[in-house]
């Protein structure tokens, strides 16, 4: 589980996390919101890039922000970007190796637990091919297995889907819903497709303007007026 209490961040004169206060629970938890809001702020925090201003974050009873940024990846926290991060140059097994290195695990099962996680999102079949060789949704996998590996706690997903195709979108979906029972991480999914969302995640959480302005069950969430007027458009709900 992940508490967070009143967490604040400010960059000059903006305030980008406005008192955030929101309970994750296990499983697959969405965090959506529009340009803007916050969202990869406040990934930016659990992973130890940007200090709050105010606020706490407890995951699984464990005071996150006093942890040292470089100590956050072997207790476990695991995240993509917007941006891809792989190694073009690196074939898909070392880029997942990469990140087992920094686990809290030892060597001597890396390679059954590498190539666990290259099966686990398909890509077995390409294990020791480079990553720049691969087409866009492959690469998106590679990011997905880098995330799992290592047996992690808390895995962030930063619009993993983002400019999928539909066919693409669907896969990467099924693998978002069975991150947790794979792992047994907590998972919380940003992304604005929200038949994505909708299909991964039991609950979500809705920030704007850094304001956390919803947060419950999926369905009920996003048919809250506030987050239709602040998001999703009430057009689309017309």
């Amino acid at each position: 589980m992940i508490e967070v209490s009143e967490l604040t961040v400010r960059f000059g004169g903006v305030t980008s996390l406005d008192g955030m206060s929101v309970r994750f629970e296990a499983g697959t938890c969405g965090l959506i919101g529009p340009n803007g809001a916050g969202k990869t702020t406040f990934f930016n925090v659990l992973s130890g890039f940007v200090r709050p201003a105010e606020g706490h974050v407890r995951a699984f009873d464990e005071d996150l922000l006093s942890m040292a940024h470089f100590r956050r990846a072997r207790w476990g926290l695991r995240r993509t970007f917007q941006t891809e991060q792989a190694i073009e140059s690196l074939s898909v097994y070392d880029n997942v190796a990469l990140v087992h290195e920094h686990s809290k695990l030892g060597r001597a099962n890396r390679r059954g637990e590498v190539l666990d996680a290259i099966e686990f999102v398909g890509l077995r079949d390409v294990a020791y091919v480079k990553v720049g060789t691969l087409g866009v949704g492959s690469r998106r996998l590679v990011e997905v297995a880098r995330a799992v590996v290592g047996k992690p706690r808390l895995v962030l997903l930063d619009e993993p889907a983002a400019g999928l195709p539909d066919a693409e979108t669907a896969h990467l979906g099924e693998l978002i819903r069975r991150i947790p029972e794979h792992s047994e991480a907590l998972t919380i999914l940003v992304d604005h497709d929200m038949s994505l969302v909708s299909s991964c995640c039991p609950v979500t959480a809705v920030l704007d303007f850094g304001k956390m302005i919803a947060s419950g069950p999926t369905a009920d969430v996003l048919r809250n007026e506030q987050v239709v007027r602040a998001y999703l458009g009430a057009e689309e709900f017309q």
